[in-house]
């Protein structure tokens, strides 16, 4: 890579170089000895198709390119910021010298650097969560498949009401039940006694409970009364429904 002439040497050393779209590109150029008058310049591309890249007689500060260390005469690394993928291509260093007439001559290049984009690697982090949210969406669609699952199988199936036991003073226990249906269907009692109580004409009660448990009461301290008179005592009980 080392190229000499009359003491003068330019060496380009990276062959190959691989950058990552919007990072910083560096391109390493050191020369030795003396030459003719003549700048340094950078061109990407040779032959007519070339490009000049960096100039070292026209520097603009405010261009991507700009040089590593500023004001030398051996070091002409150069710094090109915010790559794009249009940068691709090799880069030559190149040295030239006056000629007769003023204007400028190849006098010595660089082998050329090879310029491509670097592919975007995963970082094992990045890997691992994408692992772990693809798990936890799995799940999560798992869980609502069950839950519809589920849910259709109890469609249209009434659940199931425990009987409720009530006591009343000196009743006995009533067991009570009753599971309300399913939208459109009336509610059912369960208990068979209740088919003996008389239906009711107001709506508003139609969804009670009625229950009577007809039993003698405990003898009653006896008070003036007619002769003859039987005891006629009975009690009931009203239970609303849920």
């Amino acid at each position: 890579d080392a190229q000499a002439g009359q003491g003068f040497t330019l060496q380009q050393p990276q062959a190959k170089v691989s950058v990552a779209v919007g990072e910083t590109l560096t391109l390493n150029c050191i020369t030795s000895g003396s030459a003719g008058p003549g700048p340094v310049k950078w061109l990407k591309g040779w032959g007519s198709g070339n490009t000049i890249v960096y100039d070292q007689n026209n520097e603009d500060p405010s261009s991507r390119v700009t040089m590593a260390v500023p004001g030398s005469d051996t070091d002409f690394t150069i710094r090109i910021r915010n790559f794009q993928p249009d940068d691709v291509g090799t880069y030559y260093c190149v040295k030239f010298v006056k000629d007769v007439t003023g204007e400028d001559k190849v006098f010595r290049r660089g082998s050329g650097t090879e310029v491509s984009v670097q592919e975007a690697a995963l970082v094992p982090g990045t890997v691992a969560a994408a692992v772990v949210f693809c798990f936890l969406l799995l799940l999560l669609s798992l869980f609502v498949a069950l839950c519809m699952y589920r849910r259709k199988r109890q469609g249209g199936v009434g659940s199931p009401c425990p009987a409720r036991t009530v006591t009343m003073g000196s009743f006995s226990s009533v067991p009570l039940q009753c599971c309300a249906g399913t939208p459109g269907t009336p509610s059912e009692v369960l208990d068979a006694e209740s088919s003996h109580l008389p239906s009711q004409q107001s709506s508003k009660e139609e969804n009670s409970i009625h229950y009577a448990d007809l039993q003698p009461l405990p003898p009653a301290p006896r008070r003036g009364r007619s002769p003859g008179t039987a005891p006629t005592e009975y009690a009931s009980l009203r239970v609303a429904a849920k």
